[in-house]
């Protein structure tokens, strides 16, 4: 305990914690003392304001791309949902709607390896006249981009771009082997040139240890995420980690907390996955360390709904 006390103070006086603190904290056997440590730092250094955004998979299926967690990757049988791209008037309606709700910021997503020429030229007149009509902030994540593509995203006024390093560098490989974590950082490095803000995180139980979440997060900052999106693995029927035994919630609470002492003014972001957690746990990680989420439906497993994630939300103290 008293080693997190001290980590705790070291944060909250401006300190960096080191990987190899990260692991002293993530091994602890004090899980309440952790939990009550990032709750203190979550509370001083983060606003009561809820980051909220809304997704749209504005391209589904055919990825070129192996990553083994994925539904969407042509390597593999789900029976994912797949079209070349949806339509405006689609796009259109669930930005409204997101807007009328009071969500924050909406984001078109792509499968495949990138998105150019043609197709991300439509994308981004899409991007500009959501901006236009609803005053949303939009956002978007279409794979490894260069910055000449990345330049027409930032001219139909997309702020922030979402590139995910997934996990840690030394398990990425075991996960994917058609792109890198490097090509990542290099997408996400022409975006931080063009002035965007950078939306950066990944998946947490997919085989990987607990020292590796750690390795993990002190990667991220190599990212300079404003936000880092936290998903928990829901296994996919057909694809390589359909069988991968779930992590247990205090694990999951204990990579929250972890993440909130390496990154103590970032936006934690809950995503993916967290429809397997009761309410109590939930209200939990918005405690130590989640402040921000992606609300309404997720890619290709179900989310959740506005007006509850609002409730949870108000609950936990902070405004939606």
């Amino acid at each position: 305990m008293e080693t997190i006390k001290r980590l705790k103070n070291k944060v909250l006086t401006g300190g960096e914690i080191t990987y190899e603190e990260g692991v002293e904290l993530i091994s602890t056997e004090h899980l309440d003392a952790l939990f009550e440590a990032s709750a203190e730092i979550t509370r001083k250094f983060c606003p009561k304001d809820f980051d909220s955004c809304s997704i749209v998979n504005v391209r589904s299926g055919k990825c070129s791309e192996n990553c083994k967690w994925c539904a969407q990757s042509v390597h593999y049988k789900t029976g994912c949902n797949t079209y070349e791209l949806m339509n405006r008037h689609e796009c259109m309606a669930a930005a409204r709607h997101n807007r009328a709700k009071g969500v924050k910021r909406f984001s078109l997503v792509a499968s495949g390896r990138s998105m150019t020429g043609s197709v991300l030229k439509e994308v981004c007149g899409i991007l500009r006249d959501v901006k236009e009509e609803t005053g949303i902030f939009t956002c978007a994540s279409l794979g490894l981009l260069s910055r000449d593509d990345l330049k027409e995203l930032w001219d139909s006024g997309v702020r922030r771009y979402h590139c995910n390093l997934e996990t840690a560098p030394s398990y990425f490989s075991k996960l994917c082997t058609t792109h890198t974590i490097d090509d990542k950082l290099k997408t996400i490095a022409a975006a931080h040139e063009l002035g965007m803000e950078v939306c950066s995180g990944g998946i947490i139980g997919m085989g990987e240890s607990a020292e590796q979440r750690v390795e993990f997060g002190v990667k991220l900052r190599e990212a300079k995420p404003h936000s880092i999106p936290i998903n928990i693995l829901l296994p996919i029927p057909g694809t390589p980690l359909a069988d991968v035994k779930p992590i247990t919630d205090e694990e999951i609470l204990a990579t929250i907390a972890v993440f909130r002492f390496l990154h103590p003014q970032t936006q934690l972001r809950f995503a993916g996955g967290r429809a397997r957690l009761s309410r109590e746990t939930q209200l939990k990680c918005l405690a130590i360390g989640m402040n921000g989420g992606v609300v309404g439906d997720l890619l290709t497993t179900i989310g959740s709904k506005i007006d509850e994630d609002r409730n949870l939300v108000e609950e936990a103290g902070y405004e939606f």
